[in-house]
């Protein structure tokens, strides 16, 4: 695999390409092209063939992808071929959820420990977790051999729960919270914020119904 840094871009495309070939496959289909991954993801093939090849040479000319391979690589590339343990904070509706849909994660990530900052809620149970009290969070991270932890506190709690996620040796933070947060630079962080997202959605909602209303100035 090539060493030069690859975009953000590119990575976050790689699961919509693992998602697609994970349907093919289901579908036994056994050999995939560039264009036909481009028709169902809207995008351009050479795009595709870009994306792919920083990684390595997986393709085979005028016969296309092998889907299962391409999944075993991508895989791998994603670090989905290793066990990923994951840590959530905050035990309210969306981490209940999130905890309830982990029965579904097959990609060898998984929420093997949540925890809530209200004795109310600790010692509960959400699917096969237990509630845990914060203070179990270090001893618990390092036993586990969490890497990953998800914030679904509110947002006033949310830096206090990054600060915390760092202590213990977190390596990346999923955050659901609608606000931003500080972590040192070795510290991946990406955000979640449904409100955002609708914000931006109604926007463009709107932006249809004004451009209808324009005038044709041709």
């Amino acid at each position: 695999m090539k060493t030069f840094k690859i975009s953000e871009a590119v990575v976050r495309r790689l699961p919509v390409y693992l998602q697609v070939l994970n349907d093919l496959n289901k579908r036994d289909v056994q050999t995939v092209s560039s264009q036909e991954l481009g028709a169902k993801l809207d995008l351009n093939p050479a795009q595709i063939r870009k994306d792919l090849a920083y990684f390595g040479e997986f393709g085979r000319k005028g016969i296309g992808y092998d889907v299962t391979y391409l999944i075993e690589k991508i895989r791998q590339i994603l670090k989905l071929d290793q066990p990923l343990n994951m840590a959530l904070v905050g035990a309210g509706n969306l981490g209940r959820a999130l905890c309830n849909y982990n029965t579904y994660l097959k990609d060898n990530m998984k929420i093997t420990a949540v925890f809530d900052a209200h004795p109310a809620v600790v010692g509960q149970a959400i699917n096969s977790l237990t509630v845990l009290p914060m203070d179990k969070l270090k001893e618990t991270v390092t036993e586990r051999d969490i890497r990953i932890g998800i914030i679904t506190v509110p947002a006033f709690e949310a830096q206090n729960v990054a600060d915390r996620f760092v202590e213990t040796g977190i390596e990346g933070i999923l955050n659901f919270a609608p606000t931003i947060l500080r972590v040192p630079e070795q510290v991946r962080i990406h955000y979640a914020d449904f409100t955002t997202e609708l914000l931006s959605l109604a926007y463009y909602l709107e932006k249809g119904k004004d451009d209808e209303d324009e005038p044709d100035m041709d």
